[in-house]
């Protein structure tokens, strides 16, 4: 999705928030559970932005109906470098309703889970804050 990988290569992060649909559903690469919604969405976005180092997208690859789009990307975490794809689904209204991660290699997605966890707090509180 051309929109959503100029707005997160420009570091607006309010412009890919604003294309999320209020419904929704991110699934993380290091947790079980999805998470559902605009708010919880866009806190994850703006934690893993300040996670990442040396972040770029090196492809994108759309479907032949638009709805279904896969951005490749890399990154570091610390000392450790990742390879991993963005999968997007848009909704009618051409807007975000499915928002999944994948990362490799496993050190990576643990060193992602680690810088993550210790920012979950901060995450939820965010989330609550955007979703009143």
């Amino acid at each position: 999705m051309r929109a959503f990988r100029e707005a997160i290569e420009a570091d607006d992060l309010d412009a890919a928030e604003a294309l999320l649909a209020p419904d929704v559903v991110f699934t993380s690469p290091v947790v079980f559970k999805p998470y559902a919604g605009k708010a919880i969405t866009a806190a994850i976005l703006r934690a893993v932005a300040g996670v990442f180092e040396d972040f770029r997208y090196v492809r994108e690859i759309n479907d032949a109906d638009g709805r279904d789009h896969a951005l490749v990307f890399t990154a570091r975490v610390g000392d450790r470098e990742i390879n991993g794809c963005d999968f997007i689904h848009v909704d009618d209204n051409g807007l975000i309703d499915e928002f999944t991660v994948m990362v490799r290699p496993l050190s990576g997605a643990q060193a992602l889970a680690a810088a993550m966890g210790a920012q979950f707090e901060r995450i939820a509180e965010e989330a609550r804050a955007r979703s009143v």
